[in-house]
């Protein structure tokens, strides 16, 4: 490997280290190399595998747990001081120690195979899928032309509507439509990750400073409809049938996750910030009236 575009690469992330190992867990990564090194090699055939991957094969006879074990011992990047002391003092010989680095090998061995003997085919092979999926398509509407067909709106502005609608989840399981600021503090705790809170919210909270956006003795946060979201669609806006906007559509829940491969109307809810939420968080919790007095809001 270029040691100058190593050493240049490494550079340009060591500012990322400390955001990179928060969230790293030295046991759990080397548990997932053995297990997805075992589905590699039993679900790609060898003549797909590089040379120096097949030479390590050989070498610990198929023994992944030991494989991952030994490039975890031996390599520098689980370790967060052992990185920074590395790239703190970065030369030419350091770069030459990453470079032979265990980890750093198989995993540019993996990627160099595969920009060289399996990227062009990758695309060339989507490209033609995609040009037969559109004589496909010609095809159906041509022998169905009273059929209405789903749009393929990927890449375009898509336009989907539904209703406002809680679900049952299983059996004596059922979801209401609307959530508000009271559960939003029932989950609250001090310190969470997922759950703390800001203390100006608790003390809105507490003193039921809702000021316009009360409803029914509280702040309404978000609500379920019928509507199919996927990823990408996060941020989209929401609005009501008069074309007016009433929320930002962020996610979907659980029991619907399977939607992009099969849709039931049943449990497919897709989950909405309520505008009133937004709209109380940028007055009430942040003080700015100003964006507020811009805005053209109906009640």
């Amino acid at each position: 490997p270029d040691t100058a575009l190593l050493g240049k690469e490494l550079r340009r992330q060591q500012a990322g280290l400390a955001d990179y190992f928060k969230d790293y867990d030295a046991p759990t990564d080397r548990k997932m190399m053995t297990a997805l090194l075992e589905i590699f090699d039993k679900n790609v055939p060898d003549s797909l595998k590089p040379e120096f991957y097949l030479q390590q094969r050989s070498k610990y006879k198929r023994d992944f747990q030991k494989w991952s074990d030994d490039v975890f011992e031996a390599s520098v990047f689980d370790d967060q001081s052992q990185m920074e002391k590395q790239l703190a003092s970065f030369s030419k010989s350091t770069a030459s120690k990453f470079a032979k680095d265990p980890a750093y090998r198989l995993a540019d061995a993996l990627m160099g195979y595969y920009r060289e003997e399996i990227a062009d085919l990758f695309g060339y092979f989507n490209s033609e899928l995609g040009r037969l999926n559109r004589m496909y398509m010609a095809g159906q509407r041509a022998m169905q032309p009273e059929r209405k067909f789903y749009p393929d709106a990927n890449g375009t502005l898509r336009v989907a509507y539904g209703q406002v609608r809680g679900y049952e989840a299983r059996d004596a399981v059922q979801y209401g439509y609307l959530t508000t600021l009271d559960g939003v503090l029932e989950k609250y705790k001090p310190g969470d990750e997922e759950f703390d809170l800001p203390a100006r919210l608790v003390e809105l909270y507490k003193k039921k400073d809702y000021g316009r956006y009360s409803v029914n003795g509280s702040v309404p946060v978000s609500f379920v409809a019928t509507n199919h979201t996927t990823g990408g669609n996060s941020g989209s806006p929401v609005l009501n049938a008069k074309g007016q906007l009433i929320g930002t559509n962020y996610d979907r829940v659980w029991e619907g996750t399977m939607s992009d491969l099969l849709f039931n109307p049943e449990i497919c809810r897709n989950i909405t910030l309520d505008i009133r939420y937004t709209l109380f968080i940028v007055d009430k919790f942040a003080g700015a009236k100003r964006l507020i007095e811009e805005m053209d809001i109906l009640e």
